[in-house]
């Protein structure tokens, strides 16, 4: 299926591999395996923890765990990842598995990158004010920033949109004279051999139309920004513990992006589920009644209006995510799903780029 009408990405999580940083904020050998071990239902029926089945609880420093991520995906219709990019003025961090596929070449799966350019705090143990890694934007700093992206984008396997590098960005509006550092940024580009930029602003937490900022497109980022259901916590069976989380239909999230539309340029995503159970305990945000069905239903709506909205090299879905572990937003294989929301996927985005449909 690589001759795409749709061309589905899937957020890449790079956290699971042991780095000094997290040695040192959050104990020696943490990854994010450990919150999702750890993790236990709040209430009867709750699912958790979820445990990977076909990958086990991988090490991303593996060059065979991730060239099996990239066959995995690419079985079942996925165009390629997006990777999460940590640049702190001028430090990175969780960046060795994106570099090691840069060095070695392989997978040979089409990526992008997402810039997640907010400070780093301790929100998941309820210390939100606790900074670990500030995010400051020095005099000049388009020039450093670009300077450590230009071998990423510069990869034969980077995703181009009217053949320019894509390139999202988790916070727009938290970055100052947003509209002449992105001119700079352009201008960098070119100087560099590059058509542009193609600059998407995501809609987690700013809902924000791309033309403010002088972005290319804004992409929704589901379960961010939709109105949804919630259930009251009293009507929960044998809750566990001080529970004071909030527990929201899947189906109504579903419903409300499907009917959702903006005007600016806008490009869609969809999510197999959301439960952030392992990294904040009994103050979680969960969705209950996801289905492979509903999931398959949402993602085939997604590409449906993609197909009439958006020009052809636009035609980008995005799926959050390939290995959210931590946030029960995961399209890898677990032992009570198996490959069923990837089976799920692979039927939604046959009806797209199937080429005798």
């Amino acid at each position: 299926m690589r001759n795409e009408r749709i061309r589905a990405i899937a957020f890449y999580l790079p956290q699971f591999y042991r780095t000094r940083e997290n040695d040192l904020w959050w104990g020696r050998g943490y990854t994010e395996w450990r919150a999702v071990a750890g993790a236990r239902a709040l209430f009867k029926g709750h699912y958790q923890p979820h445990e990977p089945a076909d990958l086990g609880y991988y090490d991303l420093r593996v060059s065979e765990t991730r060239c099996e991520q990239a066959l995995l995906a690419q079985e079942y219709g996925i165009h390629g990842f997006c990777y999460y990019h940590y640049w702190f003025d001028g430090k990175t961090l969780l960046d060795r598995p994106l570099n090691d596929v840069l060095n070695c070449g392989e997978p040979d799966l089409p990526f992008c990158i997402a810039w997640a350019n907010e400070p780093w705090v301790r929100s998941w143990v309820g210390r939100p004010g606790d900074i670990l890694m500030q995010q400051r934007y020095f005099v000049n700093w388009e020039e450093k920033f670009f300077e450590s992206i230009t071998p990423i984008l510069a990869d034969r396997r980077y995703i181009l949109v009217d053949g320019k590098p894509l390139l999202l960005v988790s916070r727009a509006l938290h970055i100052p004279s947003v509209e002449s550092s992105v001119q700079r940024l352009r201008s960098l580009a070119q100087q560099a051999g590059f058509a542009g930029l193609y600059l998407v602003a995501v809609q987690a937490k700013d809902m924000v139309d791309p033309a403010s900022c002088s972005f290319d497109a804004a992409l929704e980022m589901p379960p961010f920004g939709c109105a949804i259901r919630k259930y009251s916590n009293e009507h929960l069976d044998e809750l566990v513990g001080e529970f004071h989380g909030k527990v929201a239909s899947y189906e109504s999230l579903v419903e409300a992006s499907i009917n959702r539309h903006e005007d600016y340029t806008w490009l869609r995503a969809v999510a197999p589920g959301w439960d952030n159970t392992p990294r904040r305990g009994g103050g979680a945000t969960l969705f209950v009644g996801n289905t492979p069905e509903l999931y398959e239903r949402w993602l085939c709506a997604a590409s449906k209006w993609t197909v009439r909205h958006r020009k052809e090299d636009e035609r980008l879905v995005f799926i959050n995510a390939w290995n959210e572990w931590g946030e029960g937003a995961h399209l890898e294989p677990d032992l009570r799903h198996g490959h069923s929301y990837l089976e799920a996927t692979y039927r939604a985005l046959k009806h797209f780029n199937d080429p005798y449909f």
